[in-house]
């Protein structure tokens, strides 16, 4: 039964559509086809009707909340309505703040400058460098990779349950892994760290593209996504979530915006009462249209119906792991298992290729545009490759020269505007390589790898 609602899928939802769907590439063995966008998890392709919201609103843009004119007012409008939209569409809490960023990396750096001084983060290895990195003001502990989603929720209780209890204390983790389109466990580890008196940031950048996420329901205390990959344009992204911690903590940018008042002191210097609302982490002129064009794409993504679409995903996807497992030579990498339920996210390593040279050949002469690397991972695809943690590696390719062992994967990722056509062309294209070798000869230039001139 499952099998065939996922096969009539594309009949119920086309794909939506998306700007460069019709761009044509050259190919270097002659010739153009119709590029095959499949690096969704890395930037989504804006959608039609998001970009034409914005080109709309372009000749009415003016600064906001401090003009008196006509077009400043309007913006001002636009901006604060695109937050209550924002807050709709995560299913926020009253009380929550809506704050807008530059991406998820901002959104959690932010946070990171704001969390308690004695705080502890409790983060998984197998998290992107976004939730690894910024909590450069707190205790951080780094959990093991989990073989099972259970075993996630295990590992957080015995490292929560030894923490000292008294002092405030953060889980970040992921919705869906942006290696390998797995799943997460969100509600059952927010309901772990609340046991022991923990919050939980959600990184929702892999997640919110492809499923609804709901704050309340999740019962998370923020959620951090962004723009680019929820099919907007520009650079704008969004912490959303409880707001004590954010007034309780000077601004993460000082600036015009987030101070209510500056006054001179006796002494010479200057005193500041610093804005209570999201305003206090949005210092200067802030993103408009960056924040218009993700309240575009989550009105464009509610009316399509996630049901839906997540129904039309699934159909991608057992077509790209039915395909896939037809090529003996193609190890798909899961951290869970082969069929943990995922988002249109699938990382995998083909026996005797370096993943550069595939990738590129995969480019050069199928137009699919696919990506390859340690996706801002490393710890994590290391663990799924088996190789020393300690090993170095880059986020491009290795110094490898095609043909040689490489220490990176290549990541196939797709979403609501993939046509069927391109995913079944990447299958095709994965055969064909494994059985008659790339048609051109490649090398290693700045570190990729490339066709020949």
């Amino acid at each position: 039964m499952s099998v065939s609602t996922a096969a009539s899928a594309p009949s119920v939802c086309a794909p939506l559509p998306v700007l460069g769907r019709d761009v044509t590439v050259p190919l270097v063995t002659g010739g153009e086809v119709t590029y095959a966008a499949l690096d969704y998890a890395a930037s989504a392709p804006a959608l039609q009707r998001v970009w034409d919201d914005v080109a709309a609103y372009a000749p009415y843009y003016g600064s906001v909340h401090r003009g008196a004119g006509y077009l400043s007012q309007l913006s001002t409008d636009l901006f604060e309505n695109a937050r209550a939209t924002v807050a709709g569409f995560l299913d926020c809490r009253a009380d929550d703040q809506v704050i807008f960023t530059r991406s998820t990396t901002d959104s959690l750096n932010l946070l990171a400058a704001v969390v308690p001084a004695d705080c502890q983060v409790f983060v998984f290895e197998t998290e992107h460098h976004a939730s690894l990195l910024p909590w450069k003001n707190a205790r951080v502990s780094y959990l093991d990779a989990p073989e099972t989603p259970a075993q996630a929720v295990a590992t957080l209780r015995r490292a929560l349950g030894d923490r000292d209890p008294q002092a405030p204390a953060l889980v970040c983790v992921t919705g869906a892994s942006n290696v390998t389109g797995e799943l997460w466990p969100v509600r059952e580890l927010a309901a772990a760290a609340h046991e022991h008196g923990a919050r939980i940031v959600l990184d929702a950048a892999q997640l919110a593209p492809h499923h609804p996420v709901s704050v309340r329901d999740l019962d998370v205390d923020w959620v951090a996504f962004s723009g680019h990959k929820l099919y907007a344009p520009f650079g704008a992204g969004v912490l959303a979530g409880r707001a004590d911690w954010l007034r309780a903590a000077q601004p993460y940018l000082a600036g015009g915006g987030a101070s209510r008042t500056v006054t001179r002191r006796a002494d010479g210097g200057v005193a500041v009462e610093w804005h209570e609302t999201a305003a206090r982490h949005e210092a200067g002129s802030p993103n408009v249209i960056g924040a218009y064009a993700v309240a575009s794409a989550c009105k464009a993504l509610t009316e399509a119906g996630f049901d839906t679409l997540v129904a039309r995903e699934r159909h991608l996807i057992d077509t790209v792991r039915a395909g896939l497992a037809e090529v003996p030579e193609v190890r798909v990498l899961s951290l869970f298992s082969d069929d943990a339920p995922r988002v249109g996210v699938l990382s995998f390593v083909v026996e005797g290729w370096n993943s550069s040279h595939f990738a590129a050949a995969l480019s050069a002469e199928y137009g699919i545009g696919v990506r390859d690397g340690l996706f801002c991972a490393h710890p994590l695809v290391r663990t799924l490759l088996g190789t020393d943690p300690q090993s170095q590696g880059e986020c491009g390719a290795p110094e490898a020269a095609p043909g040689e062992k490489s220490l990176n994967a290549v990541r196939v990722s797709f979403g609501a505007g993939t046509p069927d056509e391109h995913v079944e062309r990447f299958v095709t294209a994965v055969k064909e390589l494994v059985r008659n070798g790339a048609k051109w000869q490649y090398h290693t230039e700045d570190g990729r790898c490339v066709p020949a001139s």
